[in-house]
């Protein structure tokens, strides 16, 4: 799974930043780092629905089987959620980000972004490694919404990209 989406037109991003920092114009670098990350807002909230919403199963507990309550309160759909993050740059290496922030998420759901992603999801019955069972996910939610959402993006940065050159001019 590519944990990251960056949209990227460096030699245009570097250029104009070059020239935003020449001709001091603050108020024209904050309105494109604004628009620059409300073009990427709505995927970040597509990933966000995306995964709180995505079907996962199990083949169920067979009969005489015993089960419980989970051991955590933690929604694991929700954490991976509220880990999605945009950061945009228009510095020397300017661009957009939508990336899982691993450092928000609990160390055993760290790798778990992209396992769902897979489609398979193998793991210990309540900590039990000694019984593992497997669910099952709809494969590429993260690449497929990326996918779906980067030709819009890309115009959108594009616009403006376009927009700030001409007020430069």
């Amino acid at each position: 799974m590519t944990q990251d989406v960056r949209i990227l037109n460096t030699g245009s991003l570097l250029e104009l930043s070059r020239r935003l920092r020449a001709a001091g114009g603050e108020n024209i670098r904050s309105s494109m780092h604004r628009r620059i990350r409300r073009a990427a807002e709505p995927l970040r909230d597509d990933l966000q629905d995306t995964i709180r919403n995505l079907d996962i199963s199990s083949q169920g507990r067979g009969a005489g089987r015993r089960g419980g309550p989970s051991p955590t309160t933690r929604p694991m759909r929700a954490t991976i959620a509220d880990a999605i993050r945009i950061s945009v740059r228009t510095g020397s290496s300017p661009g957009a980000t939508v990336w899982i922030d691993k450092s928000r998420l609990p160390t055993d759901l760290k790798g778990m972004p992209a396992a769902i992603n897979t489609g398979r999801i193998r793991h210990p019955v309540f900590g039990n490694r000694r019984r593992w069972v497997q669910q099952n996910a709809t494969p590429l939610w993260w690449d497929n919404t990326v996918r779906q959402h980067r030709p819009r993006m890309e115009r959108e940065v594009a616009r403006v990209l376009d927009d700030v050159r001409r007020r430069l001019e």
